[in-house]
C-alpha cells in the first residue's frame, strides 16, 4: 500500500507545483490528512510549494518541520563526504512528518543544470530518497520549449533510470507540453499536460515587485489579473492599437501620455482586454492625463518603474508565476490543467490509499468537486453580473465542475469581466428581458399559476426577473439546476422555485440543511432556513430529507431529532411534537437510524450520551441534527459557525422535483463554488 508519492523533476523546473497539487487533491479525498515534504529547501525563504500544500490542505505542522535540510546544509555535507549522513538526517525527518499522516506528498530537490554527479540533486539522489521513504515516484518531465521528440526521449529514459535505481514507478508525467503531445507507452500510465499560460503567467502585483515598480493606480483586483505577454509602446497611436493583445502589459515611456490615453480607451471600449501599464524612466505622466485614464475608470494598474523600457521588458521576460496561496486563481487553473488531463480515477486506484471511514472538512470539500465533474450538468446563475459569481464561474470552468448559464445583459457581463480580468470561456450568457424563450416561459408560467388568475401578459413581465427566468429554465430542460441568491432574497430564491419546481411528489415539505465543516468532521443541520414551525409530519419528513442528503454526500446519517429533554425526561408540547416526529421517522423509514427527543450534547458528545441514553445507537455519535423549528435550527448553525470557526455550506434545498439553492448574500466565492458543486451533485441524482 503506497502511503507516500514522490515527485521528481526530470530536469530543472517542469512545473512540479501543478503535479504536486493534484496528487494532493487526490490523497485529500481519501484521507483525513496529508502530510507534505522536501527533501531539500532553501535557506533564506520559506518553500514556496510547502507553504502552497500546508495551506490549501491545512498541515498542521511548522514549514521547518516539513524539509529535511537546506541546499547549503547538503552541499556541505556532500563536499566533506558524509552523503549518508545527510540521507540519514533527511529520512529521519520525513519519518517524524510520516508518523502523524495517513498518506504523503514528497516534492523532490529540484535539479543543479550543471548535471554534477557529486552534486545531491540529481536523480539518483532523489530516487535513493524514494525507495528509502517506501513512496512509489512519479517523474515529471519539464516540456516547455521542447520537442515532442525530445520529450518523449525523456520521459522514456526518466522511467528506465529509475527502475534501474531501484525505484517504484507510479506515473510518467510530462508537463507544458504541445497541444498534440501525446507521450510513449510505458509498463505504468503517461501523462501529458498541456502549457495553461494562466499558471506560469506571472501576475502585475508579481512583476512589480520583481521590478521594483510604484504603483500609480490600481487595486488589489488590478494587480491580481495575469500578464501573458508584454507589449513595448513607442510607436504612434494607430500602430500601437495594432499590436495590443489580449492579456498583455504595456510597457511605454512614463511622458507618452498619448499612448497611455489611447491603451486605456481601448481596453475600456472591449477592443482589448490589457493586464494593466508600465511607464518607464522613472516619468510621471502629465496630471491631466492620469485624470482622463482614472475617469475612464478601467480598473488597470498603472506601474512606474525607474528603467528604460529595454531593461524593463528583459527583467519582466524573466518573471515566471506560480501557483500559490496568494494567488488561488492559479491554483485553481492548474487544478483543472491536471484534472483534465490525468485520469485521476486509475491513478487515484494506484496509489492504493485506504480510504477514511470518517468524512473529514476538506474530504467532503474536495470530493464535491470531483463528484460534480465526474457527471457534469448544466446550472444557471441568475446573477450574472455580480463579481464574486463570475469570480467562481472562472473557477468551476476551469476545473470542469459545470456547464454554466449566466444571466443578465451581455454588455454588462462583458464589461464585468474585463474590469476584473476574468475568463469564463464558452459560459452561456443570456438576457432574460431579450431572450427568445421569454414567450414561452411565460406561457407555461401563466399555465401553472392559472388557478392564481395569472395572464399570459402578466407572465411575460414576471419570467422576465432572473430568478423566474432561470427556474423556468430549470423546469423546462435548458439546466438542470439553480444557484442564486448572492445579491437577492432567500424568498426571492425560493419563491419561484416553489410556484414552478414544486416539492417531490408524497412529500409533506420542501426544506433545507446546512454542512457543518467542523475541524475533524462534517455534521448536518436541518431546517435552518426554510420552515418557521413545522409540525411533526413535516418535523418527520424534514428529517428523512436530510438523512438522505447526508448520505448522498458521504455522510454516514445517524440522525438526532432535538429538543430541550431528553428521552423521556421531559414533558410538553414541543417535546411531544419531536417525540410523535421521531416515531413517524421509524415507522417511514424503519432501518434509519435515529434518535428523540434529544438533547444536543447527548447527541454528539460521548460521555454524556453514556449518562443519558447508554443504549442508544445514535446518541454521542449523531451526524445528522433536526431542529424542532427555524428558530432554534437558525441561532444554532450561526452560533456554532462564529464560535466554533465552522464552515457552513447551505442552505442545500431538499424536496423539490429540481435542485435550486440559495446563497448568503454573504457568501464568498469558495462558498459559491461548493454550492454549485452540490446542486450539480443533486441534479445528476434527479429523475430527467
Amino acid at each position: 500500500m503506497a502511503r507516500s508519492v514522490y515527485l521528481t523533476g526530470v530536469g530543472s523546473g517542469g512545473g512540479k507545483s501543478t503535479i504536486a497539487l493534484g496528487l494532493a487533491e487526490l490523497l485529500s479525498r481519501q484521507v483525513e490528512r496529508i502530510g507534505a515534504f522536501r527533501p531539500l529547501v532553501p535557506a533564506a525563504a520559506p518553500d514556496p510549494i510547502l507553504a502552497l500544500l500546508a495551506d490549501r490542505y491545512r498541515i498542521a505542522r511548522p514549514l521547518d518541520e516539513l524539509g529535511g535540510a537546506t541546499y547549503p546544509e547538503a552541499a556541505a555535507l556532500v563536499g566533506e563526504g558524509r552523503r549518508e549522513e545527510l540521507v540519514s538526517r533527511i529520512v529521519q525527518r520525513y519519518r517524524a512528518v510520516e508518523r502523524r499522516c495517513p498518506a504523503m506528498v514528497v516534492v523532490g530537490s529540484d535539479f543543479d543544470d550543471t548535471g554534477d554527479p557529486g552534486n545531491p540533486r540529481e536523480l539518483a539522489f532523489n530516487a535513493r530518497l524514494a525507495v528509502e521513504f517506501g513512496s512509489v515516484v512519479v517523474p515529471v518531465v519539464d516540456g516547455f520549449g521542447q520537442q515532442p521528440a525530445a520529450i518523449a526521449s525523456t520521459a522514456r529514459g526518466a522511467y528506465h533510470d529509475l527502475v534501474d535505481l531501484g525505484a517504484t514507478v507510479l506515473a510518467v508525467i510530462a508537463n507544458r507540453v504541445s497541444d498534440a503531445m501525446t507521450l510513449p507507452e510505458l509498463p505504468v500510465p503517461t501523462y501529458a499536460i498541456p502549457e495553461v499560460p494562466t499558471v506560469s503567467a506571472p501576475t502585475v502585483a508579481e512583476v512589480a515587485a520583481a521590478l521594483g515598480a510604484t504603483v500609480l493606480a490600481g487595486d488589489d483586483a488590478a494587480l491580481d489579473r495575469d500578464v501573458l505577454d508584454y507589449v513595448v509602446g513607442a510607436a504612434h497611436v494607430p500602430a500601437l492599437l495594432d499590436h495590443l493583445t489580449d492579456g498583455c502589459l504595456m510597457i511605454t515611456p512614463g511622458d507618452r501620455d498619448d499612448l497611455l490615453v489611447a491603451a486605456s480607451a481601448a481596453h475600456v471600449a472591449g477592443q482589448v482586454s490589457l493586464a494593466g501599464l508600465v511607464l518607464t524612466l522613472g516619468e510621471r505622466p502629465d496630471p491631466r492625463a492620469m485624470r482622463l485614464v482614472e475617469r475612464l475608470n478601467t480598473g488597470l494598474a498603472v506601474l512606474s518603474v525607474p528603467t528604460d523600457s529595454y531593461h524593463t521588458i528583459s527583467a519582466a521576460n524573466r518573471i515566471e508565476g506560480r501557483p500559490s496561496t496568494a494567488n488561488p486563481r492559479k491554483v485553481e487553473a492548474a487544478l483543472g490543467a491536471f484534472e483534465a488531463h490525468v485520469d485521476t480515477v486509475d491513478l487515484a486506484r494506484r496509489l492504493e490509499v485506504t480510504r477514511s471511514a470518517r468524512v473529514t472538512p476538506l474530504m467532503f470539500e474536495y470530493d464535491l468537486i470531483d463528484r460534480a465533474r465526474a457527471q457534469r450538468r448544466r446550472l444557471v446563475l441568475p446573477e450574472g453580473a455580480e463579481e464574486r459569481i463570475l469570480r467562481a464561474a472562472e473557477i468551476l470552468r476551469r476545473r470542469g465542475v459545470a456547464d454554466l448559464t449566466l444571466l443578465g445583459r451581455h454588455d454588462d457581463i462583458a464589461r464585468r469581466t474585463r474590469e476584473l480580468g476574468i475568463d469564463i470561456g464558452d459560459a452561456e450568457l443570456v438576457d432574460p428581458a431579450t431572450s427568445d424563450l421569454r414567450d414561452d416561459f411565460a406561457a407555461e408560467y401563466a399555465r401553472l399559476r392559472a388557478h392564481r388568475g395569472m395572464t399570459v401578459e402578466l407572465a411575460h413581465d414576471v419570467v422576465a426577473r432572473p430568478n423566474y427566468f432561470g427556474t423556468m429554465m430549470v423546469r423546462l430542460g435548458h439546466a438542470d439546476g439553480m444557484v442564486s441568491g448572492a445579491t437577492h432574497t432567500t424568498a426571492a430564491t425560493i419563491r419561484p422555485a416553489f410556484e414552478i419546481i414544486r416539492t417531490v411528489p408524497g412529500l409533506s415539505v420542501a426544506s433545507s440543511v446546512f454542512f457543518m465543516l467542523l475541524a475533524d468532521r462534517v455534521l448536518v443541520y436541518g431546517d435552518c432556513a426554510v420552515n418557521p414551525d413545522p409540525d411533526a409530519d413535516q418535523l418527520a419528513d424534514i428529517a428523512i430529507s436530510s438523512a438522505d442528503t447526508a448520505a448522498r454526500f458521504g455522510v454516514e446519517p445517524r440522525v438526532a431529532m432535538l429538543s430541550y429533554s431528553t428521552g423521556s425526561s421531559g414533558a410538553g408540547a414541543d417535546v411531544e411534537k419531536v417525540a410523535a416526529a421521531t416515531a413517524l421517522v421509524r415507522e417511514r423509514r424503519p432501518e434509519l437510524l435515529v434518535e428523540g427527543p434529544i438533547q444536543y450534547d447527548a447527541a454528539i458528545d460521548p460521555s454524556v450520551a453514556a449518562t443519558k441514553l447508554p443504549e442508544s445507537t445514535v446518541a454521542g455519535r449523531a451526524t445528522v441534527f433536526v431542529f424542532p423549528d427555524l428558530n432554534t435550527g437558525n441561532n444554532t448553525y450561526k452560533a456554532v459557525q462564529r464560535s466554533a470557526g465552522a464552515v457552513a455550506v447551505g442552505p442545500v434545498m431538499q424536496g423539490l422535483r429540481r435542485p435550486v439553492n440559495d446563497l448568503s448574500r454573504g457568501a464568498t466565492v469558495a462558498d459559491i463554488v461548493n454550492t454549485v458543486a452540490i446542486t450539480a451533485i443533486q441534479a445528476a441524482g434527479e429523475p430527467s
